[in-house]
């Protein structure tokens, strides 16, 4: 594993369950500035019993990016698991998006 895939695993472990990042987020905490992508190459990347809570990360318009309706709906049902509401198809960032700094996190 790549040492960027591994800092961008240890942003993602980091949300706390009933919140979401962006792409662009945890891109910009792993020290990867502008490189939203690889964040989606990593989580792509993890296997089926990895710990790492991909479902939590989501695209910066607060929609899923999956390519596949399965995983889609995987990430959604996990999502609503813990409490996430979506309207529209959307997860309104304002409400749920994590605030690393922020000491009153839902978790």
């Amino acid at each position: 594993m790549s040492s960027s895939y591994a800092a961008i695993y240890e942003q993602v472990r980091l949300i706390p369950s009933g919140s979401v990042a962006t792409y662009g987020q945890i891109a910009a905490l792993a020290g990867r500035p502008k490189h939203a992508r690889q964040v989606g190459y990593a989580l792509h990347a993890l296997d089926e019993e990895s710990d790492v809570p991909w479902h939590r990360v989501i695209n910066a318009r607060g929609e899923i990016s999956l390519r596949s309706v399965d995983g889609k709906m995987i990430q959604r049902v996990l999502l609503e698991a813990e409490g996430v509401t979506f309207v529209a198809g959307r997860v309104r960032l304002k409400d749920w998006r994590w605030n690393p700094r922020d000491l009153s996190d839902k978790s």
